[in-house]
């Protein structure tokens, strides 16, 4: 039964946005994948991470995320499959895919917070020779410091973004698209 309700262009244009976003991305995460599983040295990278030497230079955070590699890029796959099946959803106006699109928009402001968390952590390990000259550190540390407000201005535009969706889905007339009304059976 059709809801009597009109249906919003915003979830349309949205629902095809993370349909054409999150299929082309859900395609190159399965090659990652049978990539990372079938001609990736993953035991090779193992013994470089379990040097002494090389642990003294890499934080825990990322021998962690080294030596889990595929269990990563496996759950990158799983959450990048939800958005594209829950953006289908949205566009049929289903509202569990309302709901999980709510969540994964959510799960995307995290991400992008710890991305940012991250990316800190990584440049803090990351020194520069002693004996490299002057003007070499000069550039080293501009560069560096226009990539931590690339990061941080694209980190909040995303998490605007995400949060503005989520405000929108969540809002009684979008929601009454989603919910159909339940006629009387007398009437």
């Amino acid at each position: 039964m059709e809801s009597l309700t009109e249906k919003s262009k915003f979830v349309t244009v949205v629902a095809w946005i993370f349909i054409v976003g999150a299929g082309f991305a859900t395609f190159i995460s399965i090659l990652q994948n049978i990539m990372i599983n079938l001609m990736f040295p993953l035991e090779k990278m193992t013994e470089a991470l379990n040097d002494s030497q090389a642990q003294q230079h890499i934080p825990s955070l990322f021998r962690f995320l080294f030596s889990n590699i595929r269990v990563f890029v496996f759950s990158f796959l799983v959450i990048l499959a939800t958005t594209f099946t829950s953006a289908i959803g949205l566009l049929k106006r289903k509202n569990w895919a309302r709901i999980i699109f709510i969540v994964l928009m959510s799960l995307g402001i995290l991400w992008n917070i710890l991305g940012v968390v991250m990316q800190f952590s990584m440049f803090s390990f990351m020194p520069i020779p002693e004996e490299a000259p002057n003007q070499f550190t000069a550039q080293f540390t501009t560069i560096m410091t226009i990539m931590k407000i690339f990061t941080i201005v694209m980190a909040v535009g995303i998490s605007i973004l995400f949060g503005w969706i989520i405000k929108k889905l969540t809002s009684d007339k979008i929601k009454s698209e989603f919910i159909p009304l339940i006629e009387d059976e007398n009437i």
